[in-house]
């Protein structure tokens, strides 16, 4: 007797167990459900705001720190929902449940249409909540600037700009845009010398499409008479447009070193002589060069990982649902990791052609392992990452995406284009290894869709002058992989 009323109060324990499992299960995901659709409409109002400003003159500082609050808050949640909304479509099916935080002891049961409540889905739910937070706080605050914002006035849009922020639209930058214009078109604080303002960041991070964005504008275009760019290392080519620089001129000067003080001050005791309201753009890498600037620097750094996110999930899968290819867009937030260490924007839109155009689980895959391994052979062979050698434009081992062993070397002022090899696309060679040709060629990885249409190429030396230069730690260390 005892054993049977033993078993039966098991029995109703083990069942009531599972009812309030079930039941805190179903109230979670209405909870989550409705948490992600609210944030999707939060989005959709931030967003709309974030593009009408982005077709404003916007010269307010406030404002502008505003909109960049605006924009981390949206890529944010963008980033949460798309996290969520892939973790949704990965689990669909799943008849797994449990949850160790509520009821520690519990043992899993079987249900259908619900969901494993794992370690990872509390991570996955926290976003959406922090995500949730940060998109309803900017939301309520946002009333000023829309308001604000009624009284900027508004751009000349030009027919791509209809388009998304991407592809042959300059991505992001919101702040960046607006704080150059600024500085465009304002005028000179009371003083006989031009503004100088500095632009640094790192290789390939749109310093030149941030100045060539600006310059296409109709209010910049009407306020200069002309723009002359120049090339640090040719500083005082400026003397001889001596007699042909007539009215305002807007000076773009790009270092890819430091720049000798002399000449600094010969250049600017000259541009002291142009018309009153010109100004100069210093572009470069260094730190250094901001000492060269009258006025507060422009930084361009690396995007932020969650709106790098929305720009490579974007160009990678195109008019594609991402939801539709759960198992790519898994694939997809690897690559973008791999990648957002880089920083080349450059890169980034190479990868993503390559793997718009071929929507296989079994390419991806094998294009980011390939990735991978190229990125610990070059830390075995150089001792420092991938990213680093492509900022010191030292050459690079990609040896995993060809059949024989290959080395690029980017084109610099030591190292000179030439003009009369064979060029092939990191593209073409990503979908295609045998497209190498024999002997020396350029390789080109990437070629700006947008002013001022940027290309990003390499010499590749021939497999004996490969093997031979540059090589003081490969044999070492291969020796011990």
């Amino acid at each position: 007797m005892e054993v049977a009323i033993s078993a039966v109060t098991g029995e109703f324990v083990s069942r009531f167990i599972s009812f309030l499992i079930n039941k805190y299960s179903n109230s979670s995901h209405v909870r989550l459900e409705e948490k992600a659709e609210r944030l999707q409409n939060l989005l959709t109002r931030v967003h709309t705001v974030i593009e009408e400003a982005n077709g404003r003159y916007i010269m307010n500082s406030r404002m502008l720190m505003q909109l960049k609050i605006l924009t981390e808050a949206m890529y944010r949640g963008y980033h949460a929902l798309d996290t969520y909304t892939y973790k949704g479509v990965q689990d669909k099916g799943s008849e797994e449940v449990c949850d160790s935080s509520i009821f520690p002891f519990a043992i899993p049961v079987k249900r259908s249409r619900t969901t494993a409540c794992t370690s990872k889905d509390k991570v996955v739910h926290l976003e959406l909540h922090s995500a949730l937070q940060s998109i309803e706080i900017v939301v309520a605050n946002m009333m000023e600037f829309v308001v604000l914002l009624g009284g900027c006035d508004r751009m000349l849009r030009r027919p791509y700009d209809t388009y998304l922020y991407h592809d042959n639209i300059m991505f992001g930058r919101h702040t960046e845009k607006q704080k150059l214009l600024n500085f465009l078109l304002q005028h000179n604080i009371p003083s006989d010398e031009p503004a100088v303002l500095p632009i640094i960041g790192g290789r390939a991070t749109g310093k030149k499409t941030l100045v060539a964005h600006a310059c296409g504008d109709e209010r910049v275009g009407s306020r200069f008479s002309s723009v002359l760019h120049l090339s640090g290392d040719n500083l005082l080519k400026i003397l001889e447009h001596g007699r042909t620089m007539l009215g305002k001129m807007l000076v773009v000067v790009e270092f890819v070193s430091n720049v000798d003080d002399k000449d600094w001050k010969t250049f600017h005791s000259f541009v002291k002589t142009m018309a009153r309201g010109s100004k100069v753009i210093i572009i470069g890498k260094l730190q250094t060069l901001t000492r060269l600037g009258s006025v507060k620097p422009i930084f361009l750094n690396t995007l932020p990982h969650e709106e790098f996110w929305y720009l490579f999930k974007t160009l990678a899968f195109g008019s594609v649902n991402p939801t539709e290819h759960p198992k790519l867009l898994s694939i997809a937030e690897e690559f973008a990791k791999e990648l957002h260490t880089g920083g080349s924007l450059g890169v980034t839109n190479s990868f993503a052609d390559v793997l718009r155009n071929n929507l296989s689980v079994q390419f991806w895959l094998g294009l980011l392992n390939k990735s991978k391994r190229m990125i610990q052979k070059n830390i075995s062979i150089y001792g420092v990452h991938l990213n680093i050698l492509m900022e010191q434009g030292r050459q690079m081992d990609i040896t995993d995406f060809a059949l024989h062993p290959l080395r690029v070397i980017p084109y610099t002022a030591n190292v000179p284009m030439k003009k009369d090899l064979p060029q092939v696309t990191l593209g073409e060679l990503l979908k295609d290894p045998s497209v190498r040709p024999k002997g020396e060629f350029s390789l080109l990885s990437w070629k700006s869709r947008i002013p001022p249409y940027t290309s990003f190429v390499h010499f590749v030396p021939n497999c004996l002058q490969d093997m031979s230069e540059g090589m003081p730690l490969s044999g070492r260390k291969r020796r011990g992989m």
